[in-house]
């Protein structure tokens, strides 16, 4: 068994199994900080309540939360174009949040600055691999995690999934005592059911998000939440 298999979205184990690759989504996030937030932005940090808070419309969203010592940590999302993103130069912040905050006119400035008075810039493109991805048994490798089911985040599984693919293998190994490819076999044979059904709800979510009835189709799904399976 290779000992990276579990080495992430742009795993280089996966070409031993599979052709797949991870494909834009077609939404961006951009991962800021403001540190001393709570005290800088009163109003803000009283609305979020050391929660988080997401404001949303179709094609783009503010989330922040609350973190230790006054930290808001903020993700702004964006529907753009992948080279959208490319074009934005993020080695100065200032201009890329500016930038960035370009695309908020007109909503509330206590959202807005939690942009436009960010420290950092990074951009996340998300990318996902197919919904159904699996492979025929290769002998002596298998992926995990991300390398095996790379998906939005709008699951929330992602971490889980990785953690209990862990756990999940370790058994089978335990299990199959001298025999790799039987424990490789028994492991497999749960992961591709488990990692369809969360990458097809992260996959529905997405697009409840940032649809053009945004936000009331999210206010409908955490309302009639019902998990895929």
């Amino acid at each position: 068994m290779s000992p990276r298999g579990a080495e992430g979205a742009w795993s280089r184990v996966r070409i031993l199994l599979s052709e797949a690759k991870p494909a834009y989504v077609g939404t961006s996030f951009i991962e800021t900080y403001l540190s001393g937030g709570e005290a800088r932005h009163k109003a803000f940090a009283s609305a979020a309540g050391g929660c988080t808070t997401m404001a949303i419309a179709p094609g783009k969203a503010i989330f922040a939360h609350s973190e230790a010592n006054g930290v808001l940590h903020t993700y702004v999302a964006l529907n753009k174009p992948e080279d959208w993103i490319d074009n934005i130069d993020f080695s100065d912040p200032r201009a890329a949040l500016a930038r960035i905050a370009g695309e908020f006119d007109g909503w509330a400035p206590e959202l807005t600055a939690l942009i436009t008075e960010g420290e950092t810039a990074v951009p996340r493109r998300i990318h996902a691999l197919p919904v159904e991805h699996r492979w025929d048994r290769v002998s002596g490798v298998t992926l995990l995690g991300d390398a095996a089911h790379l998906m939005s985040q709008f699951s929330g599984e992602g971490a889980n999934l990785a953690m209990y693919d862990g756990a999940e293998l370790g058994k089978a190994i335990a299990a199959n005592p001298g025999d790799v490819e039987a424990a490789l076999s028994a492991y497999e044979k749960d992961l591709f059911s488990r990692s369809a059904s969360a990458a097809t709800e992260a996959g529905r979510n997405l697009k409840l998000f940032f649809d053009d009835n945004a936000p009331q189709s999210v206010v409908d799904l955490f309302t009639n939440y019902q998990p895929i399976r």
